[in-house]
């Protein structure tokens, strides 16, 4: 067998796990990153590419200033008994420092999202903007020979494999009917990647979490950290009680890693471990998951495997996202991630009784849970997103997207279901037509006033901007009574997981006593989140990942074992 030294082994190429690598390397270790899969970025290349960053110094060229109780009130009340108070306390701490590291030494530059509002907004704390930033677009062309070496989007997300961000560049996409400069705007986008398809065979304006991956993949590059595709972490070394390396299996061979300074997990969590998700998850056998499918638990597996231990005691073991299954015209299924239509005015979630159960425009995760919750045992945990045409044809539905994209494929495979009336959209769906008509005639006499009293759709920052604003006097409430009518079906879903590793605040993995295991550090979602199964904002999953892998980096370089 091959033996190799290195300072730092990281398992796993996604936020947290280049972080890491990135951050060592700058302070002057020798890093190899071992991925999987034959391509880098893990399940962060598929992802929005948000990250939840409070205090950021973006916010704070922009005049958003504040003090670090803001936050800290905000997650001591969303989290409750789940506030890890060191944990929570290194993590703001590390925030802006990690944004000003990145941008300052590496070519990871970002965006603001300064508008972006916390999820909770009654909730002491909760802020309404500046703490989300985003990777700034990258020219995959910065990448060189490794850009083939990057993860192409997730199909579903893209638009003919074209990725769109969150913010300016989706409300253009949006109105690209309705706006003279919105459609100048797509037109060169489009354009430009036409052309990337013909030379390259794929896009190369690279947006959301590729821009994400491709500019920490430039800056590990850049770095000289040694990119190590197709190689899997079978087993940890360990000396005396302290992890010393790895083997890992190659195409060519195992290869035996022996480190100086230590080994970091990041390899993506457990969404696709059958046996972890079925003793976790509730409803686990009608879960769809939007990670990666290399995201085994291998790296829970392999902590494990030296001692650590799994902390299965958060609100939620899954960062939980609605979804609906697409059948795709060559045969093969999607999966669609819920994010933009539920919060728009004239679409309301209801159940197979035809009633509602929750705000449709709060959090993604707050719609799976309230559903997970609603559905009755023994009853298929599944919801449908009713609406109009002229509801489709504005802001789409799923992933069967608005004028002037047509709606007529969708409707032929099945996707979107179809009636004149109520009665017809709910037998075409199997809901109970009495409960779907009740709901209705309920719903719209109140929202013709802009009003929802029984969810309080609108009443909330966040919520109002999910909406329109355009819609007066509520951004997120319209009726629905003109047909034909649309539904689409909805199901459980998740981004990955919350449960994983128990760490400190120094994304050292810890022992059953509670005792740090040397040269063993987790990040990402190895690491049990330390929003403790909660969902308090937009970017809870990349933000702390990011913040973690700098700080086991820059851990990892001030103490050698």
């Amino acid at each position: 067998m091959n033996v190799e030294e290195c300072d730092v082994l990281v398992i796993g190429s996604g936020a947290g796990g280049l972080s890491a690598a990135v951050t060592a390397a700058w302070h002057g270790l020798k890093v190899i990153v071992a991925e999987k899969e034959p391509v880098f970025g893990g399940t962060t290349a598929w992802s929005g590419g948000w990250m939840w960053a409070p205090l950021n110094p973006l916010a704070k060229r922009a005049g958003i200033v504040e003090d670090i109780d803001a936050p800290r009130t905000y997650l001591r009340n969303v989290l409750g008994n789940n506030f890890d108070e060191a944990r929570v306390e290194a993590f703001l701490t590390a925030v802006p420092e990690m944004v000003s590291f990145f941008e300052e030494k590496t070519a990871l530059q970002f965006e603001a999202g300064n508008r972006i509002c916390d999820t909770y907004g009654t909730v002491p704390g909760a802020g309404t903007g500046g703490r989300s930033i985003i990777a700034a677009p990258y020219d995959g062309r910065g990448l060189g020979d490794l850009i083939k070496r990057l993860r192409h989007p997730m199909r579903e997300t893209t638009f003919l494999g074209m990725t769109i961000q969150a913010g300016p560049d989706l409300t253009a996409f949006m109105n690209v009917t309705r706006s003279p400069k919105a459609l100048t705007h797509v037109a060169l986008r489009f354009g430009r990647h036409v052309v990337d398809l013909a030379v390259h065979r794929r896009g190369m304006q690279l947006r959301n979490g590729l821009a994400l991956v491709g500019r920490l993949l430039r800056s590990a590059a850049d770095l000289g950290v040694d990119l190590r595709e197709a190689s899997t972490a079978a087993r940890l070394l360990v000396k005396g009680g302290a992890v010393c390396g790895a083997i890992l299996a190659t195409p060519q061979g195992e290869i035996e890693v022996r480190t100086r300074c230590g080994v970091v997990l990041a390899a993506g969590g457990f969404p696709h471990d059958p046996a972890r998700r079925q003793s976790l998850f509730p409803a686990d056998d009608q879960h769809w998951t939007l990670a990666v499918p290399s995201a085994t638990g291998d790296g829970l597996r392999l902590g494990e495997s030296a001692g650590g231990t799994v902390d299965t005691m958060v609100a939620a073991p899954g960062a939980w996202c609605p979804v609906s299954l697409v059948p795709f015209p060559d045969g093969k299924s999607g999966r669609f991630p819920h994010i933009i239509e539920r919060g728009k005015p004239g679409i309301i979630g209801v159940l197979g009784n035809g009633r509602r159960f929750c705000n449709e425009g709060d959090g993604y995760h707050d719609y799976v849970a309230a559903m997970l919750a609603a559905v009755p045992d023994g009853e298929e945990v599944a919801s449908w997103l009713v609406c109009t045409r002229a509801f489709q044809r504005r802001y789409g539905l799923g992933i069967a997207r608005p004028t002037p994209l047509p709606v007529e494929p969708y409707i032929k495979s099945g996707y979107i279901k179809v009636g004149a009336t109520i009665a017809e959209l709910a037998k075409a769906c199997g809901i109970d037509p009495t409960g779907l008509e009740k709901t209705l005639t309920e719903y719209n006499k109140h929202a013709r006033e802009g009003a929802d009293p029984e969810f309080g759709r609108g009443s909330t920052p966040y919520n109002r901007l999910q909406g329109d604003a355009a819609n007066k006097p509520n951004p997120c409430v319209a009726p629905i009574d003109q047909g034909p009518f649309y539904a689409v079906k909805v199901l459980p879903g998740s981004f990955g997981t919350f449960a994983g590793l128990k760490t400190d605040g120094s994304a050292r993995v810890l022992s059953a006593s509670d005792e740090p295991i040397p040269g063993l550090y987790a990040a990402g979602t190895d690491m049990a989140s330390v929003m403790g199964g909660h969902y308090p904002a937009g970017g809870i999953n990349l933000g702390p990942a990011m913040t973690f892998g700098f700080i086991a980096g820059r851990h990892l370089a001030s103490h050698p074992n």
